[in-house]
């Protein structure tokens, strides 16, 4: 990718932001007069159509007036329209601002404690008072099943049903015939002694022979199959020692399935046994101005295929990996983020592809400060460039700062700052595996390193 083309994608990006912004603007009730005046301007050049000025509120459209007041909905411990301090409390407000066509439902201060997700509705605002609104996760409880649950089943028996209340939600999980792992999640909303009702029938087998069991896991918020949501100003609590391990592919602070257009400003998601963040199969996802802290998996996991996610002035802290970027992640924009003291600062793989990281800080990881994971040559990331970085003190005596083992191609290392102060020890800046096809490295400042860059690769050698 020449420069030329690093401009042009820049432009693309900077379109598709204001673009994606509008309609969310507009659906949060802030008006569209902050971006016109560059729509006009690209309109002129024949990249946009030209706005429609005033804008009118419009069946199915997203662009809406500037409203100077929009109907809201609070809730909170005293004072509020609904009154609690549980998931049960703002479910029911979200559900009742889905059903006036969207708007924002504002948790008051206090602490609430979830012993099910809050399941997220299309349109929806929710937006918290800071730090001092704070959802935190129950502690988790656990049972083996009672007996075989088939996959039209909608009910389960526990061994040990202790721990297990109406409303919950739960974890299944289970080994299938093959070995492969079955996993679903539900409410239990019926009781007879050990024996729970389903909100909804099973679609996998959990058998007693694959070691099935229940747990009380579920993400603090939930969003599948929704679009046009913000989630701002409030804190997420895993409770993480007092909670048992459900990986990012189904749980998190916040998780995601198949939603688009989904903004996350001003959040601090901390001590999930999880992910941070994680969505999967997620279009057009911006996650901004926050902070992802102490998970035993990823702090920020844009998953499966998700397109265009702008990752923007985060603080990523001590989790299994800070930015991960999962299967066919392709046209993000990473940068002004601080990521430290993982145990990886960020990892890139599978077919994760025109993916642009740049200006941020990544320090003190334990493994290796930017890892190009070892694909096979069809699903390497490509084209990805990695542009004015911070790289400091990352990875143990013999490792590296940046790792590049897949082969890839196209991808641009350039402008970066990679510094170790901790003494060069057998450390490289930049190791470059035999299986690399094409990588280019440019102007970058490597200082304090036993070796520099280690290109293993047999033509050039080390």
């Amino acid at each position: 990718m020449d420069r030329r083309g690093v401009s042009d994608r820049r432009e693309v990006l900077e379109m598709r932001e204001t673009q994606i912004a509008i309609g969310r603007r507009s659906f949060l009730g802030s008006g569209v007069a902050l971006v016109a005046g560059g729509m006009i301007a690209r309109a002129a050049r024949g990249a946009d159509p030209p706005p429609i000025a005033p804008p009118r509120a419009l069946s199915g459209d997203a662009v809406e007036p500037a409203w100077e007041e929009r109907f809201a909905i609070t809730v909170g411990p005293r004072g509020a329209d609904v009154t609690g301090e549980s998931e049960k409390a703002i479910q029911a407000a979200v559900d009742a601002m889905a059903r006036r066509g969207g708007g924002t439902v504002r948790i008051l201060p206090g602490t609430y404690r979830l012993r099910n997700a809050v399941y997220l509705r299309s349109g929806i605002r929710i937006q918290g008072s800071g730090e001092e609104t704070v959802l935190i996760k129950e502690p988790s409880a656990t049972s083996p099943l009672a007996a075989d649950a088939d996959w039209y089943d909608q009910e389960i028996a526990l061994a040990d049903p202790r721990g297990f209340e109406l409303g919950d939600g739960i974890c299944l999980r289970a080994r299938g015939p093959e070995g492969n792992r079955e996993v679903g999640k539900y409410t239990l909303v019926g009781r007879s002694g050990d024996r729970f009702k389903l909100d909804r029938p099973l679609r996998k087998n959990f058998w007693l022979s694959g070691g099935a069991r229940a747990w009380t896991l579920f993400p603090i918020l939930s969003g599948e199959e929704v679009s046009d949501i913000a989630i701002e100003d409030l804190v997420l609590d895993g409770d993480r020692d007092a909670n048992d391990e459900l990986d990012g592919n189904y749980a998190g602070c916040i998780f995601l399935q198949d939603a688009n257009r989904i903004s996350i400003r001003r959040i601090v998601a901390r001590r999930y046994h999880g992910d941070g963040v994680s969505w999967q199969v997620c279009h057009d996802v911006t996650v901004e101005d926050s902070r992802s802290h102490d998970h035993t998996g990823l702090g920020l996991h844009p998953g499966s295929g998700s397109q265009r996610s702008i990752i923007r002035g985060n603080a990523l802290a001590r989790n299994g990996i800070g930015l991960f970027f999962c299967w066919g992640v392709r046209g993000a924009l990473a940068e002004k983020n601080a990521i430290e003291e993982n145990r990886c600062g960020i990892s890139i793989g599978h077919r994760d592809t025109d993916n642009l990281v740049r200006d941020n800080l990544v320090r003190g990881s334990r493994d290796v400060g930017i890892l190009f994971r070892d694909e096979p040559p069809a699903f390497a990331p490509h084209r990805n460039r990695f542009e004015g970085n911070r790289i400091i003190d990352n990875g143990p005596e013999d490792g590296a700062a940046i790792d590049i083992r897949s082969p890839v191609e196209g991808v641009v290392i350039a402008r970066n700052e990679i510094r170790d102060a901790r003494g060069a020890a057998a450390r490289r800046g930049i190791r470059i595996g035999k299986a690399v096809r094409e990588v280019r490295l440019e102007e970058n400042a490597i200082d304090g390193f036993a070796i520099a860059i280690e290109d293993q690769r047999e033509a050039n050698g080390p």
